[in-house]
């Protein structure tokens, strides 16, 4: 076997910090020269230095992907704003992210856009460098703050956004706590985008930062419980939490929540190519009770600042010293700080299927309902096979008395409508095309899947994504499998933002117009997908599939599963079942995807 090592610097002395754990603390704090940096108009770009503070403001310096070849860059910017929980926004902010999106994101073909994503985050695109101080200073002055956005802190604390009028236990609401407590400090980003401190969203105690901030990004997500209309207690993961650095499952015994929490430490979708890395699910820590859960969550971070290395940023992220170190290691860590001991974790704790709030849902005993729109990839914009959804948006927010919330899944959630104008609601959504593509309904497969930016305006992708998804959804409903309860995720690279080997197929863009396939996931995103590793472990099958031949793979899968399935058997199931070699085996028996499976690849992106 012919893989190298992995071999991360723990507990990093100052003499082998990185250049950005240097930058960091020569900076002083995320302001640095960020503002004088902005305010230059002799380049488009940032400095280095700049560019990676800039993240922890919420920003990221891009180009136009189109014009890559040109060899002349032209630099755009994307701006994320945090919103724990995905909300509630009110009008009156929803109306300043439509205004904004009007006047500073067309793309080259003139439409603008407003991007959710699957951690509950809005983003805008195409923004000019001259326009990003204003568009930071207007969204803050309206508490819809950047800040955390990106960076080397805790980014969108996520949390169930049907939890915000739950009568069991609001997750939502602990999401928010998280968001305001884990922000970064608040000064800084005052000071540099000239904000008036008497309008912004401020935090009250809050976790202890220090000068080089977290090792890389850390991610948090709540589950949630919900009840059936028999008043049964059930789980919902929507927010996919094992796939976090830390994700934290309330405790059903009894049919009530047990006023205890289940932690989870060491997740992650983000890998390397070329790099021993891995994407895997958070393992279980310790049970604690809701008193004590936010400081228990603390103490989970400061570890991982501490002992994260600081080297090497492929292996800065908190899953590798869980995997290296162990979590029975980690737990002790954690009780060192607490002075404590901790409950230990139910192993068999079932967090809860994925689910996607699509459409009528009832808001508790108070008569108001919630609906939840789909929206393919997140994006919100007119002209496209799917409607006039930026208009249809516009015209919801100021017609109805609503509030706005982004679920884990990138669609939307309208909340507090009256019974009586349930009616005239779905009238709106029909009047401006909702609910239909290139005038076909939406399809199961459709709804349940989805995919990350890609092209052409994320810098780190290789392929389209936001593009292809719609495409491939398109052929295999052309085949046949458009009512299959499964789902397909897609990104344009291995950071594998939008957690593609959770779903049934997960494609990784490896290349222009080609993806790696993971199998192994689940449409619940019970499990984790995985790579095709040849049975000595030394290869990797279909880690490059040609955009034209990805629907076809997925077409044999899919007749493979229908004519060997047991009763009720899902793909992933199916997948699990047989294992990775007997899937192998079938596609390069079959004729149509022989030639794929000829040549593997070295597997040096598996950690050990």
């Amino acid at each position: 076997m012919n893989r190298k090592p992995c071999t991360p610097n723990f507990n990093t002395p100052p003499e082998k910090f990185s250049k950005e754990e240097l930058n960091k603390i020569a900076a002083g704090s995320i302001a640095g020269n960020v503002r004088a940096d902005f305010a230059d108009s002799s380049r488009d770009d940032l400095s280095w230095e700049t560019e990676a503070l800039a993240k922890s403001h919420g920003i990221y310096l891009e180009f136009n992907r189109d014009k890559e070849a040109t060899g002349d860059k032209e630099w755009i910017y994307m701006l994320r704003i945090s919103i724990p929980g995905g909300g509630p926004l009110n009008r009156q902010q929803y109306s300043i992210i439509e205004d904004i999106s009007e006047k500073y994101t067309k793309d080259p073909d003139g439409n603008a856009s407003i991007r959710l994503t699957n951690r509950q985050n809005i983003q805008f695109h195409w923004i000019k460098k001259a326009n990003v101080p204003i568009v930071v200073k207007t969204l803050a002055e309206s508490k819809l703050n950047t800040l955390n956005g990106c960076g080397d802190n805790t980014r969108n604390v996520m949390g169930c956004p049907i939890d915000h009028f739950s009568d069991v236990v609001n997750t939502n609401a602990w999401a928010q706590k998280c968001g305001a407590y884990f922000q970064l400090p608040i000064e800084p980003f005052i000071s540099v985008w000239q904000i008036n401190p008497a309008k912004i969203r401020k935090p009250g105690e809050s976790f202890s930062y220090g000068k080089n901030l977290l090792n890389r990004k850390f991610k948090i997500g709540f589950a949630s419980i919900h009840k059936d209309e028999q008043g049964k207690l059930f789980a919902d993961n929507c927010a996919e939490v094992l796939s976090d650095d830390m994700g934290i499952v309330p405790i059903i015994k009894d049919n009530k929540f047990y006023n205890k929490f289940q932690i989870y430490v060491g997740g992650g979708q983000g890998e390397r190519n070329g790099k021993p890395s891995m994407a895997c699910f958070a393992q279980p820590l310790a049970q604690v009770d809701e008193a004590n859960l936010l400081k228990t969550m603390d103490a989970v971070l400061k570890v991982h600042q501490h002992w994260g290395d600081r080297e090497n940023r492929v292996w800065a992220r908190v899953k590798f010293v869980v995997k290296k170190m162990g979590i029975e290691w980690y737990r002790q860590e954690v009780e060192k700080i607490l002075g404590v001991k901790l409950e230990l974790p139910d192993p068999n704790l079932d967090p809860g299927a994925r689910h996607m709030h699509h459409g009528w849902i009832k808001q508790g005993s108070s008569g108001l309902w919630a609906y939840g729109v789909y929206v393919e990839n997140g994006r919100i914009i007119n002209n496209s096979p799917n409607g006039r959804l930026k208009s249809m948006f516009k015209h919801l927010m100021n017609v109805y008395p609503v509030d706005f919330m982004i679920t884990p899944n990138q669609d939307a959630l309208f909340l507090n409508l009256p019974e009586n104008l349930k009616t005239a609601f779905e009238a709106d959504l029909k009047k401006f095309g909702y609910g239909l593509r290139n005038g076909k309904p939406y399809s199961t497969l459709r709804k349940l899947s989805g995919a990350c930016v890609g092209r052409d305006t994320c810098r780190l992708t290789y392929t389209d994504s936001e593009k292809f998804e719609p495409e491939l959804i398109d052929q295999l409903e052309t085949l046949g499998w458009g009512d299959i309860k499964e789902s397909i995720g897609i990104t344009g690279c291995e950071r594998q933002c939008f957690r593609p080997a959770t779903k049934t197929f997960g494609l990784v863009g490896s290349g222009f117009n080609r993806y790696q396939l993971k199998l192994m996931g689940s449409e619940d995103a019970r499990h984790q997908g995985q790579p095709m590793l040849s049975a000595d472990g030394n290869g990797i099958y279909l880690r490059s599939i040609p955009r034209e031949r990805v629907a076809q793979v997925i077409d044999i899968l899919l007749k493979f599963w229908k004519a060997n399935a047991k009763y009720k058997e899902d793909v992933g199931t199916f997948h699990r079942r047989l294992g990775m070699e007997a899937i192998i085996t079938h596609l390069k028996g079959n004729p149509v995807t022989t030639d794929l499976m000829v040549k593997t690849l070295p597997a040096d992106c598996i950690v050990d």
